[in-house]
């Protein structure tokens, strides 16, 4: 079941790449705190400060997978033919 509805799933959110502002600054913001967390990792030992940083980064950018998931599925229960705001 989760097969039938990965296409749908991709074609939402590539419909809000192209079409919502928001949406796409939500996921780039994602994707930047994820690059980040990233190259904390590759850190042989981190200091107080940037395991804080990391952890709050880390809690950043589940919220903003948070959001990026419900914008997803309200656009995903909207019918097509209904105006959006």
């Amino acid at each position: 079941m989760a097969e039938a509805q990965l296409p749908v799933k991709h074609d939402v959110k590539a419909v809000l790449l192209q079409t919502d502002d928001t949406f796409r600054q939500l996921v780039t913001e994602h994707q930047t705190l994820d690059q980040r967390i990233h190259d904390l990792d590759t850190f042989p030992h981190l200091t107080d400060q940037q395991r804080f940083e990391q952890l709050s980064m880390k809690k950043q950018k589940l919220a903003l997978k948070d959001r990026i998931e419900a914008m997803m599925r309200h656009r995903q229960a909207t019918p097509a033919h209904a105006p959006r705001n």
